[in-house]
């Protein structure tokens, strides 16, 4: 896809949803010799996420698997819309969609496997991350430079703010800091 098609579709960007497993994890899962899952979430991500939220975008997690480790994160980021064990992942697009008014054009979708690939048909931008699987790779609009579970949603949050031109509010937070401390200032 084009770059200024991409880039109209973006703006458009309402509601941004992230598959779970090889999106904001690597895919990997640990299981304690108790049973009891662990997964690692990157810091990036997470902070990506609490820029999407500061810029008003919604942001929602769609996952094939339960695990207490979604339901633990997702909380900390403050989001508020989980769908998990949604083993045909249109459903949870709809279930998503309904709970909050948006339209399949106002959607960004980031995934990586199989189940995939009809919510990224379906949706405005169907993104996918650098360690997607091959067929995935093939119908995704846009490909993040960063593999899942190592900044690919931070990639997504900061390419979907920048079209927006909400980017620049988001710095401001910072250059603000910087320059009551005086640090950064342009000469």
């Amino acid at each position: 896809m084009k770059q200024n098609e991409l880039n109209t579709r973006l703006r458009k960007v309402r509601l941004v949803i992230f598959d779970v497993d090889g999106v904001l994890t690597d895919g990997t899962v640990y299981i304690r010799p108790d049973g009891r899952e662990l997964k690692a979430f990157n810091v990036l991500d997470g902070t990506g996420i609490k820029y999407l939220q500061r810029a008003g975008l919604e942001v929602a997690l769609l996952s094939g698997r339960r695990s207490s480790a979604v339901s633990v994160r997702a909380r900390e980021l403050g989001i508020k819309h989980v769908i998990q064990s949604s083993k045909i992942k249109m459903q949870g697009l709809d279930k998503l969609l309904r709970a909050t008014g948006f339209s399949v054009d106002e959607v960004c979708f980031a995934g990586d496997d199989l189940p995939d690939i009809p919510v990224m048909r379906k949706v405005g931008v169907g993104g996918a991350g650098a360690n997607a699987r091959p067929e995935v790779l093939a119908v995704a609009q846009w490909v993040t430079d960063t593999p899942g579970g190592k900044g690919a949603a931070r990639e997504v949050a900061e390419r979907l703010l920048k079209a927006q031109d909400k980017w620049k509010t988001i710095m401001s937070r910072y250059d603000d800091v910087n320059s009551r401390r005086g640090k950064g200032r342009r000469v």
